[in-house]
């Protein structure tokens, strides 16, 4: 036994569980609930953390910054002790107060507002998506629309030039791996990242910003003294790291789950109203971010068990979205139930600042495929791209039938 094992308390289960192996990966749901099942609060000795899986825990760590803060990264790698791979981002791994005024920004920038301009945009972009894809008839869902999709909106909302942008889901796909262990994934993406990096850099100053885009208005700030003109580019950054990655995985999801269970879909074509809450139950259900860390700032009690002070504490977000204790039949896709309160999007001051532009493309999606689509079939086997956080596919072929 070492000696942080035996700093634990004697109440919290050990468990030999691994959620960064690839066959974890390749079918969690057990695991998780194994995992709620085993208390409280877990101990994981493959990486020497605690873990919280049940709803009620995850909520409650999500939303007490002061005790588990995200300064020291929010994943494995506690920047107490080590440097991390880039500079630390000033939104995800940033406490109050300082998350406070550098978030207010974003938000301003993000607000509802700005969606209400970029609607119809969207909606129109998503409808010729959908008219283009028919016309194909069979495609794979992945490629040519979970990341076709966000594709070709996003990069335009942020002001982004053409040139590059085949660099932002791999830039993504790297900063949601960093957050896992030194394993194989981790070192392969940082290992190939230097080109995407560079991208994402460049993009990221003033001169490279196109008018009028989230890019630009995030620089605008620093005019208005709200940022300094060092922390505007970070900003940017947290934009392309987040913005793109997570909603592409969330339609993804959302189209999985509309092609396995059609009773959902012909609900959905019957009540266009739905497509908000249609792509809300996906990310409850397949929660494309999995997971994220914190680190106690002092010795605390987790539901009873006490937990000392500069220790890793992983949240299964994904496991409290199924929670039971939290949610009726959660392993069914039910685009009716009462979705709020999920912690796919995270809780409490570190909610997904991106969460309305994911919302926003994730609804007018699927509004498009209710009017003009009548069944959804999968042809053929859907595989998984595995990540050290997030989950999603990496292949769905279909077949789209015209309404």
């Amino acid at each position: 036994m070492d000696g942080r094992q035996a700093g634990a308390s004697p109440a919290i289960p050990i468990l030999d569980v691994d959620p960064f192996a690839m066959e974890f990966f390749a079918d969690p749901h057990p695991t998780h609930e194994v995992l709620r099942e085993a208390g409280p609060v877990v101990y994981l000795d493959k990486w020497n953390v605690f873990a919280v899986a049940r709803y009620a825990e995850v909520h409650a760590v999500l939303n007490d910054p002061q005790t588990f803060c995200s300064s020291r990264g929010v994943g494995l790698s506690d920047f107490a002790n080590e440097k991390p791979w880039r500079p630390p981002s000033l939104i995800l791994e940033a406490d109050p107060p300082a998350h406070t005024r550098t978030r207010a920004v974003l938000s301003k920038v993000l607000s509802p507002a700005v969606m209400k301009q970029l609607r119809d945009g969207f909606a129109a972009a998503a409808e010729a998506k959908v008219d283009e894809l028919l016309a194909r008839g069979s495609f794979d869902a992945i490629s040519d629309l979970a990341e076709a999709f966000p594709l070709s909106v996003f990069p335009d909302a942020m002001g982004l030039q053409q040139e590059g942008r085949e660099n932002l889901l791999p830039y993504a796909g790297l900063v949601f791996n960093a957050f896992g262990p030194p394993n194989e994934l981790r070192e392969a993406a940082i290992a190939r990242s230097a080109p995407h990096q560079a991208y994402v850099l460049e993009q990221c100053q003033r001169e490279n910003l196109a008018p009028g885009g989230f890019g630009a208005c995030i620089h605008a700030r620093v005019d208005s003294g709200d940022i300094t003109a060092a922390e505007a580019p970070l900003l940017v950054r947290s934009l392309l790291s987040a913005g793109l990655d997570t909603t592409v995985n969330g339609i993804g999801a959302a189209l999985y789950c509309l092609a396995r269970y059609p009773q959902e879909f012909a609900r959905l074509r019957a009540d266009l109203s739905l497509a908000r809450n249609a792509f809300e139950e996906a990310v409850r259900y397949e929660s494309p971010v999995q997971t994220f860390f914190r680190t106690t700032t002092r010795d605390v009690e987790i539901s009873g068990h006490r937990v000392g002070e500069g220790e890793k504490v992983l949240m299964f977000l994904a496991a409290a979205n199924r929670d039971p204790r939290r949610w009726a039949e959660p392993d069914r896709y039910d685009i009716t139930r009462k979705t709020s309160g999920h912690v796919g999007f995270g809780s409490g001051v570190h909610l997904c600042v991106g969460q309305l532009v994911a919302r926003l493309e994730g609804e007018v999606m699927l509004s498009a495929l209710a009017r003009k689509v009548a069944s959804i079939e999968i042809t053929g086997k859907p595989t998984r791209r595995f990540n050290n956080t997030l989950r999603g596919l990496e292949s769905l072929p279909v077949k789209l039938t015209a309404a």
